[in-house]
């Protein structure tokens, strides 16, 4: 298996992968986001800003044909998925309703209302967050929950879905997923990329406002996120 990704959420898939006795192949990620220093010395890890650029390498490195997409901004084109690869993405957030930049989705979902939030795991295609979902892993938003506490509840459900799911995609790298595993929410299909982010502005009247962008401990994590709120 070859994982694409950076931080905590990848190399604790990348640790799980390993103590569930699976091959890691390669770690790809941003040459910024170097392992953590109880990363094992021997999983081979290519520093990368194209994912694309290195569809010969990802080919020559898989031994099952799989890659793991874990807190990873890059977008797969043509020049991996025309390989046979098959890549599966982890995204925060019930696809379709909240597809694009899942701490932007996240914002919006709580600006709207929303009760429950999910992880879900689909199969990555030529769009983005668009392809044939797997499975998902719903988890509630209480009335008055800031946001740091919903993102860290979702970074769990991320992980937790992985976990879930990582013993199939190895006894079966064409698993075709659970039943129903749709999310439910409230919402219709939507985007939620950069525009989104800029758009936040808009919503500083709206009653919970506060809490949607009460970013707590992460604001360190989420720096465009912060600056748009900043300004």
């Amino acid at each position: 298996m070859i994982f694409v990704g950076e931080g905590a959420l990848l190399w604790r898939a990348v640790q799980h992968t390993l103590d569930s006795g699976l091959p890691v192949d390669l770690v790809c990620g941003p040459a910024a986001s170097s392992p953590p220093a109880s990363a094992r010395p021997d999983v081979p890890v290519l520093a990368v800003t194209d994912i694309n650029a290195v569809a010969g390498e990802l080919v020559a490195a898989c031994t099952d044909g799989v890659v793991w997409s874990l807190n990873n901004r890059m977008i797969f084109r043509a020049p991996v998925l025309s390989t046979g690869l098959r890549v599966l993405n982890v995204h925060h957030g019930p696809l379709p309703a909240y597809r694009g930049l899942p701490e932007v989705a996240l914002v919006y979902a709580i600006l709207r209302g929303e009760r429950e939030f999910a992880a879900t795991l689909h199969q990555v295609d030529a769009g983005i967050d668009t392809g044939p979902t797997l499975a998902a892993a719903p988890y509630p938003i209480g009335p008055h929950e800031p946001y740091h506490a919903v993102l860290r509840r979702g970074t769990q459900a991320c992980h937790g879905l992985f976990e879930r799911c990582l013993p199939r995609i190895a006894a079966d790298p064409v698993w075709t997923g659970e039943p129903g595993r749709t999310a439910t929410t409230t919402a219709g299909d939507g985007y939620f990329g950069r525009e989104a982010l800029a758009g936040l502005r808009r919503y500083r009247d709206h009653p919970s406002f506060a809490r949607a962008t009460d970013l707590g401990f992460l604001a360190g994590f989420l720096p465009e996120l912060t600056a748009v709120l900043r300004h």
